[in-house]
């Protein structure tokens, strides 16, 4: 093809597998949650509408995504990042769920802030980063500002307590700044106090210490540990090869906890057995391979952080999610992107999929 006749266009590969997970991943919402909300709430649909709505709205923020200059966006992601620090503290003004301030009550609507600074951060690193005036190599640079906006973002989401969101804003911010360039000493240095600081309060102050301490028991045998790993376990374990039948899942009736939003997984592996998990996951796997391929084919600095933040952002997600369910890390509360119930969840992982076909748009073919 001659350089004239080059062209531009979306990634339909990429498009047609997130629709093809998001309508998997509301039938499965509907599959795990349906007879917890007819029981509680009366209504066996409850959870599939808010879902369905959720993805709706995710359709369409994907649509408008792609209709805007991202580069043009992005020089407001330093005042947008700021307010959704704001929301941050204002969680902490809300009632507590499970033992946890994480959301904002909008009427009948709840969203986390904590989903939305992770996505405006990959934003605000990409297009700062990207500046050719920015010299990594110098550990000042590094430092200032970057470590005082991060560290207070992931202050307040470990105070919430949101210790599995913390995780992945601290995992993808380490690799955008090593994409960009910095040397690793610089990026220890830099990560050492966060380290440090939530080993203290882990060891010391108790944080979270007994999950570390049933994450510990699970090593050595996964029934060993927490009832919640135990019945994830379990659930995984009664699927066998090709599951049970979709929707004939028991682990459901209330023995396994969040069975339609932290350990959805669990509950697909019991449905839909080992082969169907290996479908969704292959699901999840192409998304984050085409990310990879949008992102090394970029023309510029700004456009190869920004879709490899997003796409590192996603996969940190679905790695820990996968590895809690299977006993490998300790429990979390992460929810697992386009599958878990949880508007907020679903939003964002959208909307960093609408960012790679905008971004998409900017290879020529």
């Amino acid at each position: 093809m001659r350089r004239s006749a080059a062209k531009s266009h979306i990634d339909d590969s990429l498009l047609i597998c997130y629709l093809l997970t998001l309508v998997a991943g509301v039938i499965m919402v509907y599959s795990a949650s349906s007879i917890m909300a007819e029981s509680r709430f009366g209504s066996h649909w409850l959870f599939f509408r808010k879902q369905f709505m959720w993805a709706a709205i995710s359709v369409f923020f994907i649509w408008l995504i792609g209709k805007v200059d991202l580069k043009r966006l992005a020089v407001y992601s330093a005042p947008g990042l700021l307010f959704s620090m704001l929301l941050l503290c204002l969680v902490f003004l809300m009632e507590a769920r499970n033992g946890s301030q994480r959301w904002l009550f909008l009427g009948p609507l709840t969203m986390q802030p904590s989903e939305l600074f992770k996505f405006l951060m990959i934003f605000y690193l990409a297009f700062s980063l990207s500046n050719p005036k920015r010299n990594l190599a110098d550990l000042r640079q590094l430092l200032f500002p970057y470590v005082p906006i991060v560290g207070l973002g992931l202050a307040l989401i470990v105070a919430e307590p949101d210790l599995g969101t913390a995780i992945v804003v601290f995992v993808t911010a380490v690799g955008l700044f090593f994409l960009a360039g910095a040397r690793l000493k610089h990026l220890a240095y830099s990560a050492a106090p966060m380290v440090l600081g939530g080993s203290f309060m882990v060891l010391v102050l108790g944080y979270k210490k007994d999950r570390i301490l049933s994450y510990l028991a699970t090593l050595a045998d996964p029934l060993q540990g927490g009832y919640q790993v135990q019945q994830a376990a379990l659930t995984l374990g009664a699927g066998g090869l090709f599951g049970v039948g979709f929707g004939d899942g028991r682990q459901k009736l209330f023995f396994l906890p969040y069975p339609h939003t932290d350990f959805i997984l669990a509950t697909m592996g019991e449905e839909i057995g080992f082969i169907g998990l290996l479908v969704v996951l292959g699901l999840l796997a192409f998304l984050v391979y085409r990310g990879c391929r949008i992102a090394v084919a970029q023309p510029d600095k700004f456009g190869f952080l920004l879709a490899a933040g997003m796409t590192w952002s996603l996969f940190v997600n679905i790695a820990i999610n996968v590895g809690v369910v299977t006993a490998l890390l300790p429990v979390t509360g992460l929810a697992l992107p386009f599958f878990s119930s949880g508007g907020s969840s679903l939003l964002i992982s959208s909307m960093a999929i609408g960012v790679l076909l905008n971004l998409s748009q900017r290879v020529k073919t």
